[in-house]
């Protein structure tokens, strides 16, 4: 029988701290299924078996591969922006769970297995959003696009144009964002941030961070 039978409990795995199941949250949750939440891989039993596991505080070492694998769950979920799936080398779905993202109705999301993708998908509508697919890249679609504008926000600020408040303000309303790019950035991570931007700009020079932001990370 399908796994995910819609007249069927789904029986999911959430490894996240409280600000991701907030968002994860902010949309309705079908009945259909039931989410364990934990913080630490060592808060569950190591019979307990899952039909997924969204894991949304991955890191990529091989102790957090290796437990995942050994959940023998049919659906391992990665909140991975920077990690590429070639590099994990397993069947994972990378998503962009970056805080601040988690909460929209769409889920950028990548497979090398195009058979998980109809799987992927009804998990995500089970948790109120849509899918959508794009290509095993470094930093998805919109965390690219984001993290470009705070680091162009970090170098008008660098060049003393304006205070951070005033650029805020001027990308809140002139743009209908909604975060000024360093508030999104505090929110996101800073971190997280130039991490993205730095790996980014070993292809192209034109991600290449700011001075400024560099400093604020790495002080």
């Amino acid at each position: 029988m399908h796994f995910l039978c819609k007249k069927l409990s789904m029986n999911v795995l959430v490894i996240a701290n409280d600000w991701q199941k907030e968002e994860l949250l902010n949309l309705p949750v079908n009945n259909t299924i039931r989410i364990t939440w934990i913080k630490t891989t060592t808060d569950i039993n190591a019979d307990e078996t899952f039909d997924a596991c969204i894991d949304l505080l991955f890191e990529n070492d091989r102790p957090r591969v290796e437990w995942l694998k050994d959940l023998q769950s049919p659906l391992i979920v990665i909140n991975a922006v920077t990690t590429l799936l070639k590099d994990i080398q397993q069947d994972f779905i990378r998503i962009n769970g970056w805080n601040t993202f988690l909460k929209r109705s769409v889920i950028e999301a990548t497979t090398n297995n195009s058979e998980l993708k109809i799987k992927v998908e009804e998990l995500f509508l089970s948790l109120g959003r849509k899918t959508q697919w794009v290509p095993d890249i470094i930093g998805f679609i919109t965390p690219r696009v984001v993290a470009s504008i705070i680091n162009e926000a970090f170098f008008t600020l660098e060049e003393k144009v304006s205070t951070k408040q005033e650029i805020d303000v001027a990308m809140k309303t002139g743009t209908n964002y909604p975060f000024g790019p360093f508030e999104w950035g505090e929110k996101i991570g800073l971190p997280n941030i130039y991490s993205l931007l730095t790996a980014l700009s070993e292809e192209q020079n034109r991600y290449q961070p700011s001075a400024l932001l560099k400093q604020t990370v790495l002080a």
